[in-house]
C-alpha cells in the first residue's frame, strides 16, 4: 500500500475544486423556486389522492356497514 502524501493530496484537490461549474446567484434562485413550487404541488397532489381515497373507503364502508 502507498503512503499518501499530503503536500500533493492538497494540491489535486485543489485542481479538481477549480474544475467545478459554480452556479450562479440566479440558477440558485430559480432552481429553489421550483423546488418550493414542484413541493406545493406534490402535497396537494397527494392531499387530493388521500382525499378521493378517503371518500372511497368511507361509502364503501357505509355500504356495507350499514
Amino acid at each position: 500500500m502507498a503512503i499518501a502524501n499530503p503536500v500533493k493530496f492538497i494540491q489535486e484537490v485543489r485542481a479538481e475544486v477549480a474544475k467545478v461549474v459554480w452556479p450562479t446567484r440566479r440558477e440558485v434562485v430559480l432552481t429553489t423556486i421550483m423546488v418550493f413550487i414542484l413541493a406545493a404541488l406534490t402535497a396537494v397532489f397527494f392531499s387530493l389522492v388521500d382525499f378521493l381515497i378517503r371518500m372511497g373507503l368511507s361509502g364503501v364502508l357505509a355500504y356495507f356497514g350499514g
